[in-house]
């Protein structure tokens, strides 16, 4: 039989059989062959897999198909090994909040440039706009100008007024989606006020440090009312790229890719050479300066993990 995952607790997934709609309590049979990386997780949900029944209707799991893309983040600080958020999705959503907590560009510019890695189209959803002053609101539009000069597709959202719902539906439905970003970003209540009846536990924000508390502990599919799915990730304080090369990073940001085409050697690596365009955009403003500083610290890094 064929199934997809719809939740992965670490030893235990749960199937979504594809005819019947039953869902089952499953477990891997044999050692799949991971990637090239090395993976905590052979399966992540939103695999599609072969599995078979034995007595009490568990599931083992004994093929997964090829994936189309997935979203992958770094387990631990300069290691090899890698955690597979989610697979095959069709729009990854980042949820951004510039306060309750505070959300830094470079981490959002750390995950667009790992869904531009792995072809996967994004959406920049700035929730929590109800919280927001006149002044805070010009902040967050100003924010939304920067990434969509550069082409990315952006909404401002309130779970609690339900402003521009109706837009985000149309961007979601009939899609496999992902929301992800940090802890106390508001991801569960999102999916809540989307989704009434799934009554997904949601948490406070830790008044000590302004960050969120982990509500969500695992990943797991949601199934929308008006047409397609969700997966909804645990939160994320730090994100990382990994089996990359320095070289491949500025294809990972459009606009510094794009400015590269004018630099004077083809191979410029838009750090210190002569009539370099990058460089240039960057002292004109033509390039957004917090987003060169992000693409500076993943060929840092890559030079790092390539040393390991």
């Amino acid at each position: 039989m064929k199934g997809i995952i719809i939740k992965s607790t670490g030893s235990w997934y749960q199937v979504l059989e594809g005819e019947s709609k039953k869902v089952y309590e499953a477990r891997i049979r044999g050692k799949f062959k991971l990637e090239k990386t090395r993976l905590t997780n052979p399966l992540a949900v939103g695999d599609e897999v072969e599995f078979s029944l034995e007595q009490d209707d568990v599931a083992w799991i004994t093929k997964i198909f090829p994936r189309k893309n997935y979203l992958i983040r770094k387990s631990v600080n300069l290691s090899k090994e890698a955690h597979i958020i989610a697979s095959n999705v069709d729009i990854a959503c980042f949820i951004y909040t510039l306060k309750f907590p505070e959300t830094s560009l470079g981490f959002l510019d750390r995950f667009l440039a790992c869904c531009e890695a792995y072809n996967i189209p994004t959406l920049i959803l700035f929730n929590k706009i109800d919280t927001l002053d006149e002044a805070e609101i010009q902040i967050v539009e100003n924010i939304e100008a920067i990434y969509r000069n550069i082409g990315y597709d952006t909404l401002k959202i309130s779970s609690y007024t339900r402003l521009n719902f109706n837009f985000l539906i149309d961007k979601i439905k009939e899609q496999t989606s992902v929301f992800f970003g940090h802890s106390g970003c508001g991801k569960s209540t999102l999916v809540n006020a989307l989704q009434p009846n799934l009554h997904i536990k949601t948490g406070d924000i830790s008044e000590s440090v302004l960050k969120g508390k982990h509500t969500t502990t695992f990943a797991q599919m949601h199934f929308w009312d008006f047409g397609g799915s969700v997966i909804d990730t645990p939160g994320v304080r730090e994100f990382a790229m990994i089996d990359v090369q320095k070289e491949e990073i500025q294809h990972y940001f459009p606009e510094i890719f794009k400015a590269g085409r004018l630099c004077k050697f083809h191979n410029c690596m838009h750090i210190n050479e002569p009539k370099c365009a990058v460089l240039e955009g960057v002292k004109t403003g033509t390039i957004e300066e917090s987003r060169y500083i992000t693409y500076l610290k993943l060929m840092e890094e890559a030079d790092e993990m390539n040393t390991i």
